[in-house]
């Protein structure tokens, strides 16, 4: 469950410290999409000011140290004219941020918000290519500690999700508002098998014991389906192009 209180007494401390300054503070991710679970996902707020000036940001210090204190990550600080002109080189996150958010404090920020979708494909597979790499060498450093292994694929599950989702959207379709439904989706596109990533995400809901799967085994079809998936995405963009 979403720390509620925890976002409230944030909220109090920030407008004090920040006062005109602060437009905006909006809840954004899994927390404010249902899928919001307490081990794996991350309580995201975005605060929009006026202006971020070493001197705002010093005001800012107390209310932000007081919530990485409770071991939450530090806000997405930016103006309103910066998140307009990220547009273009945050396409994938500002996409989310607009379909799926709650305003806790001010004014609506992405309300009218355009996002040119010709970026999209291009951070698209960067963003793929990237973390296909990174996913590798990760699984190199990894080698011979199950339990890091299983940290690894749990913790870089949201984000590969995140980024098949936006296949989806990429190539016209209607992206599922579930991660189960975005897998099975994506598998039946590119036809491959899903079966790593619903495995984990059962692991995740407590469904199944991890210490009842081969880590290797289910790390090994993790690799080949992201690989397949990374490999088929220049294609599938390339086909859908006007």
């Amino acid at each position: 469950m979403i720390a509620e209180k925890q976002i409230a007494e944030f909220l109090s401390r920030m407008r004090q410290a920040a006062g005109e300054n602060l437009q905006s503070v909006i809840l954004y991710g899994s927390g404010a999409d249902g899928e919001f679970h307490p081990n794996y996902s991350n309580v995201n707020l975005l605060c929009v000011l006026r202006e971020t000036s070493f001197a705002a940001l010093n005001d800012l210090a107390p209310a932000v140290h007081w919530w990485t204190r409770n071991k939450y990550h530090v806000p997405l600080l930016l103006t309103r004219d910066e998140l307009k002109r990220s547009a273009d080189v945050f396409s994938i996150e500002l996409l989310d941020m607009r379909e799926q958010h709650r305003v806790l404090y001010g004014e609506d920020v992405f309300e009218g918000l355009t996002i040119p979708m010709r970026f999209h494909r291009v951070q698209l597979e960067y963003e793929l290519r990237e973390k296909t790499i990174l996913l590798r060498e990760r699984m190199l450093l990894a080698r011979g500690s199950k339990n890091r292994l299983w940290e690894l694929l749990l913790g870089s599950l949201s984000t590969f999700l995140t980024l098949f989702r936006h296949t989806l959207v990429a190539v016209g379709d209607s992206a599922p508002k579930s991660k189960r439904e975005t897998v099975q989706a994506l598998a039946s596109l590119i036809q491959l098998d899903p079966s790593a990533f619903l495995q984990l995400l059962d692991i995740r809901e407590k469904k199944v014991d991890h210490k009842r799967l081969d880590v290797n085994d289910v790390a090994g079809r993790y690799l080949t389906a992201v690989q397949q998936i990374t490999a088929a995405v220049d294609t599938l963009l390339d086909s859908t192009k006007e």
